[in-house]
């Protein structure tokens, strides 16, 4: 089943994996896309809680992060590397100091490197992510095209949702409709079916 086309593909937009995708790395994830151009795409994988807590690690952005304040696996692609994604509460033009860069709507970029009481009451939550997913130039087109991921609009709650695991790849299918709703109710296993 094949959702979705390369056009559909921008920040914000959510990367659904089908159950033709056997990878086990991306077997049941979503993706939430960072950035798409004519050189590849980046994004990072939602709903894949570490044991490696924020405090532990970023100590001055854990009373921002949503619970559980752990980091996030991200993907992949350069795991030592922290992407850190927050809600924004307002919508007034930021700074360009501000430590802040929109990826879609509410959603933003923080750097890590900025003092994180700068944007206390700024933003409603973050979630910090290790590595990330990266498809270079063709390769997601072609995996879209085997069928492989839905391409979906995303919300910015997906960001920084409690869900994981299976439970939040339904709950993205779940707000679609058509074929797509109907998967998010096949069991697990179809040969328990």
């Amino acid at each position: 089943m094949s959702v979705g086309s390369l056009d559909d593909v921008r920040p914000g937009s959510l990367l659904v994996a089908m159950p033709a995708l056997t990878d086990p790395t991306f077997a049941g994830a979503v993706v939430y896309v960072l950035d798409h151009a004519d050189t590849g795409t980046i994004g990072v994988v939602l709903g894949r809680p570490s044991e490696v807590r924020i405090g532990d690690v970023l100590p001055g952005w854990s009373e921002l992060a949503v619970e559980p304040g752990v980091f996030h696996v991200g993907g992949p692609c350069e795991a030592d590397t922290a992407l850190c994604l927050a809600t924004r509460r307002g919508s007034t033009p930021l700074p360009d100091d501000s430590g802040l860069r929109e990826v879609a709507g509410a959603v933003h970029l923080v750097d890590l490197d900025s003092d994180p009481a700068e944007l206390d009451g700024e933003i409603g939550g973050l979630r910090v992510f290790a590595g990330y997913a990266g498809w270079s130039a063709g390769q997601l087109a072609g995996e879209l095209a085997e069928g492989a991921w839905a391409c979906v609009t995303g919300i910015p709650a997906d960001v920084l949702t409690g869900a994981s695991g299976p439970e939040l790849w339904r709950s993205v299918l779940r707000r679609q409709s058509g074929r797509l709703a109907v998967l998010s109710t096949a069991p697990a296993d179809p040969s328990a079916n």
